[in-house]
């Protein structure tokens, strides 16, 4: 089952348990995801539906600290809720070790020696950590051991 359909069954299942705060997050993820769609004039794919939530998850981290700053104990607790909501429909993330395995085996099929080759890494790389692991942690690994093997 795709995340947008277990997004639907979930938003039924809250609907029918009268769970208020899961209704609201899983209609709003659900409302962003329609939008995208009608912005892109198709059906988004798998990995779009993900980016969507990541993006909603990053928003909420935001809200999150904003709240944090003001002292807003009320809407720290809801916004943890609600990521929690969202964090559910979403892949694990990898482990350090395995975004290091992960890079290092992107790294020798492409052929990389040097950080002059971070980009064909990462061309390679990000496809296959989609949704489990943010571009700034990717990038920090593959430089890290493209600098080690040209030293």
């Amino acid at each position: 089952m795709d995340t947008k359909s277990r997004l639907q069954q979930a938003l039924k299942e809250a609907l029918r348990a009268k769970d208020m705060l899961r209704k609201e997050t899983l209609r709003t993820a659900l409302a962003e995801i329609k939008m995208a769609e009608v912005e892109k004039q198709r059906p988004l794919t798998e990995a779009e539906v993900l980016a969507v939530l990541h993006k909603q998850v990053k928003m909420r981290r935001e809200t999150l600290e904003a709240a944090r700053q003001a002292g807003r104990d009320d809407l720290v607790a809801r916004t943890e809720a609600v990521i929690a909501v969202l964090e559910a429909f979403l892949p694990q993330p990898l482990s350090a070790a395995e975004l290091e395995a992960l890079a290092r085996e992107v790294i020798a099929e492409v052929g990389a020696q040097s950080p002059r080759d971070m980009g064909k890494v990462m061309k390679a790389l990000m496809p296959r950590v989609q949704g489990r692991a943010t571009g700034q942690q990717v990038s920090q690994v593959v430089r890290r051991l493209l600098q080690e093997r040209a030293a």
